[in-house]
């Protein structure tokens, strides 16, 4: 659940002349994609009701890290070398994955999955403002600059503003958009370190995942006791929201980026929020109000001028 915007120049580099063509159409996993993150909200909500929020990002981020683990053993790829490049990279770990999962668990320990799918779908607003003051080659436009001021009025129309934001949870909420936050923070940080690495990206996310699963592995003891049961369905939720919401889902993003671009990649950002909603109400029975579609397509149109490049 990360936008492809910000992807750094050495992740969104075009593929290489003799790469083989993906069978599957870049339209069809695009779609797949849209599904896979849009159903991780649901798959969070399932898991955090039976285990502790971090308990759920350690399974997500362990059972994601063994999908890269047998990719990088079927490429026959090594991890990255080289300290500098392991503590750039672990900066990265914990703030595009181990922060952000662990917020958005627990965020949605009380607001519904809904809500947190619409703050993730923030996250290009809030990359659009860092990399105004971040990264001097990122230059705003008027267009732009409007996009990220309909944004924040489509958060604002979501949470219910005018209302006072009455029967809102505030900290939930406010971990939420913290967790979205923290991906431009993660991508901006890549680029500016990262960018035009001699290695992989499956090379430098398989080590990125691994790292975040070490930092979980520390941290979850100290605030967490082993579970006494295991249910199985909020078992099943986690591993299907490590392996497919973040192991597999890092790989057909990738392929996407190097195949059509990031720009065309990270129309995915779009459909997150419509399909995470659909879930929530349809799968979970949460409530809807008229405020949350009506601000979701705010906050989207507000992200998609915000991606606008003058030509040339």
């Amino acid at each position: 659940m990360t936008s492809v915007t910000t992807t750094s120049p050495a992740t969104a580099s075009p593929a290489a002349p003799s790469r083989p063509r993906p069978r599957l159409d870049w339209r069809l996993r695009l779609g797949a994609l849209s599904l896979i993150w849009g159903f991780s909200f649901l798959l969070i909500k399932v898991g955090t009701g039976a285990y502790a929020p971090f308990q759920v990002t350690l399974g997500r981020l362990a059972f994601g890290t063994a999908v890269l683990a047998a990719a990088l053993v079927v490429k026959r790829q090594r991890l990255p070398r080289g300290a500098r490049t392991w503590a750039h990279l672990t900066v990265a770990a914990f703030f595009l994955n181990a922060l952000p999962f662990s917020l958005f668990a627990y965020a949605e320990l009380t607001i519904p999955s809904t809500l947190a799918g619409i703050c993730n779908a923030t996250s290009p607003l809030w990359g659009m403002a860092l990399s105004l003051v971040a990264l001097s080659e990122d230059r705003p436009t008027r267009l732009r600059v409007a996009g990220l001021g309909l944004g924040f009025l489509g958060v604002l129309t979501v949470l219910g503003a005018w209302q006072g934001f009455e029967g809102l949870d505030g900290p939930g909420t406010a971990m939420a958009l913290l967790a979205s936050l923290s991906y431009p923070i993660g991508w901006i940080y890549v680029r500016r370190t990262l960018a035009g690495s001699a290695h992989s990206h499956l090379s430098l996310t398989g080590a990125q995942l691994l790292l975040a699963t070490a930092q979980l592995a520390l941290v979850t003891p100290l605030f967490t006791d082993l579970p006494t049961r295991f249910p199985v369905l909020p078992l099943l939720a986690v591993a299907a929201l490590g392996a497919l919401g973040t192991g597999i889902a890092m790989l057909v993003q990738y392929g996407l980026v190097a195949e059509v671009g990031p720009t065309t990649a990270q129309t995915v950002t779009y459909f997150v929020p419509v399909i995470a909603t659909a879930a929530g109400i349809a799968l979970l029975g949460e409530p809807l109000a008229w405020s949350t579609p009506v601000g979701a397509v705010i906050v989207l149109a507000g992200a998609a001028l915000t991606q606008l490049r003058p030509r040339g």
